[in-house]
């Protein structure tokens, strides 16, 4: 590991990618995309400039913009270039429909929109943009080049060389909101958060200190999460970015075909995704489409083992990660010979770690993280501009956890997770690995519904169209497990899956819910 020096990390975004243009060079390509145009760090700072400047005008310094825009080449110039203007670009997630986007808007006191007319058109979201258009202002990326003249380009490559004077003066200081991100709503209403220059520098430069050994500067990582998602953002853009390498972006994950193809076009060495995505890029690769694929880092959900049978087969070591959106996300990384299975690896440098007890549950704790990349605060949804810091810096971030002695941490599951079946506390996450081991080819989700007897009962979502209670029941007895931890009931369906890939367990909820007196 790689020594971590948390003052290196006091600088803007912007300040980070000078740094990184200058470490390794104006020529060095930092960006790619589906449409094969690669872009240099000389490039990318000019190209920023020069779309921040006409962006910036739009809105007041320090003020807050929404961004509506798939993972292209430009989502990434719009933030550093928004950045580079002292501006605070709030990412809007398009597959969480018009009521969380509205609601979003309201919560960033969103008044100016960037967008993108073919992503408009292609995505089918006119009644969306229709929607957030009442009463806010839409700005189409196609308007604005037009508006670029001559003497625009001209002034933009004399400012890409004066460009540390040019941000000067926007005042960026470290500790300022650097972006704003949704949370994804998979268990109630989205939240603000704010994280800021400093969270997301850092936590970038943790994660290539945890992997020194493993990432090198022509490491090319491929980036199919979308920027609305603090994994897609940081692990997908600026842990590439800012470190030196390559971040190929494609707009959608669930394009399983295509992703194999331009992994193997791209020479991509590095993939981040979740789980499920993995499995349907593994299921729909051609034979040595993702040979150049040394490791694939997934978050977001728990590994199965047929994930990494799957990937075996074309060389690929898949290492497991965890975080959350307040933590800019990483929290926890799987580095070669810091890991094994049901871990997801150390906690990065630089991270501060305690376990509260929680009644009922005997292993491990509720898991407070500190550190430099700990969000600024979320959003008060009371006070416009106002922000709510964690309290004495200490996220809580509602998952019960256990570290082993060899430092790794396990996820024992979400503290809303756990079923009180009479006086017992059930890990639901526990539950679904058990279901996994029985039919590791399926997707489950276990979830609990209210139990006028016992309190609450656990029903069981999957995909698996034959599953069978009494199986499940001798596996259960078999593994060790207690009756009641077996569901009582199982509903076959389809999991809902939300845009950044995380299982919808409010979905689930719901669905088990309706479906309940039919069960």
């Amino acid at each position: 590991m790689a020594a971590f020096d948390i003052a290196a990390t006091r600088k803007s975004l912007f300040v980070a990618l000078l740094d990184a243009r200058d470490r390794f060079g104006r020529n060095k390509v930092a960006l790619e995309d589906m449409e094969r145009q690669p872009v240099t760090f000389g490039r990318l700072v000019l190209a920023a400039l020069l779309l921040g400047r006409k962006l910036s005008a739009a809105v007041e310094p320090g003020g807050t913009i929404g961004i509506l825009l798939p993972n292209v080449q430009a989502i990434a110039v719009t933030l550093f270039g928004l950045n580079a203007f002292g501006r605070v670009p709030a990412f809007l997630n398009f597959t969480a429909g018009t009521r969380n986007l509205e609601a979003a808007c309201e919560i960033g006191k969103i008044g100016t929109i960037v967008t993108s007319r073919r992503f408009i058109e292609q995505g089918k979201l006119d009644d969306v943009i229709a929607s957030l258009g009442a009463g806010r202002r839409i700005l189409y990326l196609e308007d604005l080049r037009g508006t670029i003249t001559s003497l625009d380009k001209i002034r933009a490559l004399v400012e890409s060389w004066l460009a540390r004077k040019v941000h000067a003066r926007a005042g960026v200081k470290p500790d300022d909101a650097a972006v704003v991100l949704f949370t994804s709503g998979s268990e109630g209403r989205p939240k603000g958060v704010a994280l800021s220059n400093a969270n997301l520098v850092a936590n970038a430069y943790q994660v290539k200190a945890q992997a020194g050994d493993v990432l090198g500067d022509d490491d090319v990582f491929f980036n199919p999460l979308p920027i609305f998602h603090s994994f897609g953002l940081t692990a997908g853009l600026l842990t590439a970015v800012l470190n030196g390498m390559k971040s190929v972006l494609y707009p959608s994950p669930l394009h399983y075909r295509q992703i194999p193809k331009l992994v193997a076009g791209t020479h991509a060495t590095i993939m981040l995704a979740t789980d499920t995505f993995l499995q349907g890029y593994a299921r729909a690769a051609g034979e040595d489409d993702l040979a150049s694929v040394r490791y694939a880092i997934a978050g977001a959900e728990r590994v199965k083992d047929e994930t990494r049978r799957l990937w075996d087969r074309h060389g690929t070591v898949i290492l497991e990660g965890y975080g959350a959106t307040e933590c800019s996300p990483v929290i926890a990384v799987s580095v070669p010979g810091r890991s094994r299975e049901g871990a997801v690896g150390p906690f990065l440098p630089g991270i501060e770690w305690r376990l509260d007890p929680v009644e009922g549950v005997h292993e491990g704790g509720r898991l407070f993280v500190r550190g430099p990349n700990v969000m600024k605060g979320y959003l008060d949804p009371d006070s416009p501009g106002g922000i709510l810091p964690p309290s004495g810096g200490w996220h809580d971030t509602g998952d019960i956890v256990a570290v082993g002695e060899d430092g790794l941490v396990s996820i024992l599951g979400r503290a809303k997770r756990f079923a009180k079946i009479g006086g017992e506390m059930v890990s639901l996450a526990a539950v679904e690995a058990l279901v996994q081991r029985l039919w590791p080819t399926f997707s489950h989700v276990v979830v609990a519904l209210p139990d006028p007897r016992k309190g609450e009962q656990i029903v069981l979502v999957t995909e698996k169209p034959d599953a069978d209670r009494d199986a499940l029941l001798r596996h259960a007895q078999k593994e060790g497990f207690p009756e009641f931890w077996v569901p009582k009931a199982i509903l076959v369906a389809s999991i809902p899956v939300l845009g950044s890939g995380k299982t919808d367990y409010a979905g689930a909820v719901e669905m088990a819910r309706r479906l309940q007196p039919m069960l």
